[in-house]
């Protein structure tokens, strides 16, 4: 009888997978298993068949590190079978590999948590706050690594990208703010490494905050190499990682690295994240305002990243193509974000409709690039006068209740990019038509104020450059 129970539960999740991927699965475990031969015999061998932590790590040597294989065999083995006592078998059965993975990438929130909890610690129980940040820790520490391993980061690459383990740590911690006790509070800090969180607490903050699973799905699938290229595959992991275009062979290392590419990415509008593409870096075009808005204008929306002198990294998404006028431009899309000392969004508050400001060389108003609160006390502000700002928000933004995102409110500029994200606008520049230089005569007449003249025309960057390079 016991036999029939398990192969049923067995049956159900081997159910939820297609035909395709069900022989990927078993193809996999038959590697790890070290069993092959004809399918008959195999059948009635695989049922004996085991996977051991050596084999599983042999398995996954390069693409991930130890810490994880250790975790993923601990939720393999968490996996009770009817008929079986629990958890005296080092080795994991067919069964409960199976069950693993249809749980993990197929289940809901329900079906990971308890599978989740034994991969934070071996014991199972309540789980104290620096275990479930270790773990979320080693999640995206693996996710950047395997991603990296298998060629999988669409032009980014960790040589052209700002380290990542500050970024690991950050995004972590942005993630872990989402845990909340029963009562609805949220522990902070080294409190929050001390309090105990139960199996309910975890399982509602797996439920809120998608990247837990998403991370845990990437790893599998790229750590062990399996379903990785099937059309179940969900945009959330398609586009983890966006297209990088721009970039390459230029020499130049991203303000952003690859966890805060990943966090900002995942708050555009869905049909912007499958490309960036580099309008401007301070370090290829130099520290001019002019050739700034010479890059970005009518390029469709961007994100713009500036580091201050004393290191902190922060910046804004811009939900429309940025125009030099005198009026507010954009919509609620718009939104401001820290990436160091912290990782954070700030969506608007509905409290005003200041989201972007692009203005030059106006004489009755302001000049400079800005987002949200208002003249003079922008959320974020680069002058004219290039190299100046502010991020004037006490207590907060108005427009996105974002804190000050520099380390001093009024800051002096280190470097700053602008990356266009989604499809570039037909009008940008397309061959055969104007570019915005020939339309715009203001911007024409504020180039040659500023000495660039008709040499405006090396400013026409070709839209199309590394098409190649995913």
């Amino acid at each position: 009888k016991m036999g029939n129970a398990e192969s049923n539960a067995y049956q159900n999740h081997l159910s939820r997978f297609l035909p395709e991927e069900q022989s990927d699965i078993d193809g996999l475990f038959d590697t790890l298993s070290g069993s092959s031969g004809s399918s008959g015999a195999k059948n009635a061998k695989a049922a004996k068949k085991t996977v051991t932590l050596a084999a599983l790590q042999a398995h996954t040597r390069g693409p991930l590190p130890e810490a994880m294989t250790a975790r993923l065999y601990n939720g393999m083995k968490s996996i009770d079978l009817p008929g079986k006592s629990a958890g005296l078998s080092e080795q994991i059965a067919k069964e409960q590999f199976v069950i693993f993975m249809s749980n993990l990438l197929k289940g809901n929130a329900d079906e990971k948590i308890s599978i989740i909890m034994r991969m934070i610690t071996k014991t199972g129980g309540p789980l104290k706050g620096k275990q479930i940040q270790e773990f979320t820790e080693d999640l995206i520490t693996s996710v950047v690594h395997v991603l990296s391993y298998r060629k999988e980061l669409k032009g980014w690459s960790l040589e052209n990208t700002r380290d990542s383990s500050s970024g690991v740590k950050a995004l972590a911690s942005e993630l872990l703010s989402e845990l909340k006790l029963p009562d609805g509070t949220k522990p902070v800090g080294s409190q929050l490494l001390e309090t105990s969180f139960d199996q309910s607490v975890i399982e509602d903050w797996v439920y809120r905050v998608p990247q837990i699973s998403v991370f845990l799905s990437v790893v599998i699938r790229q750590g062990l190499h399996v379903l990785h290229s099937l059309p179940d595959q969900t945009n959330d992991i398609l586009n983890l990682v966006p297209h990088c275009k721009g970039i390459k062979g230029r020499g130049v290392v991203s303000l952003f690295d690859i966890p805060a590419i990943i966090y900002i990415n995942s708050h555009l509008p869905a049909e912007m994240q499958h490309k960036w593409q580099l309008l401007f870096s301070s370090r290829l075009h130099g520290e001019s305002f002019s050739q700034l808005c010479a890059h970005i204008v009518n390029k469709g929306p961007c994100i713009v990243i500036i580091r201050d002198l004393d290191g902190f990294l922060f910046g804004g998404f811009a939900s429309h193509s940025w125009e030099v006028k005198p009026q507010f431009q954009g919509d609620n899309r718009c939104f401001l974000f820290s990436v160091f000392p912290t990782l954070a969004v700030y969506t608007y508050t509905g409290y005003n409709d200041h989201y972007m400001y692009l203005n030059h060389g106006q004489q009755t108003m302001p000049n400079g690039l800005g987002m949200g609160g208002q003249h003079g006390y922008f959320g974020l502000w680069i002058d004219s006068d290039y190299g100046k700002g502010h991020s004037k928000a006490k207590p907060r933004c108005t427009t996105y209740n974002s804190p000050q995102l520099s380390a001093k409110e009024d800051f002096t500029l280190d470097a700053m990019e602008v990356w266009a994200v989604g499809d570039a606008p037909e009008s940008a520049g397309k061959k055969g038509k104007k570019s915005i230089l020939d339309v715009d005569p203001q911007a024409q007449a504020l180039l040659e104020m500023a000495g660039k003249s008709r040499q405006s025309e090396g400013l026409r960057e070709p839209l199309e450059e590394d098409e190649g390079d995913d």
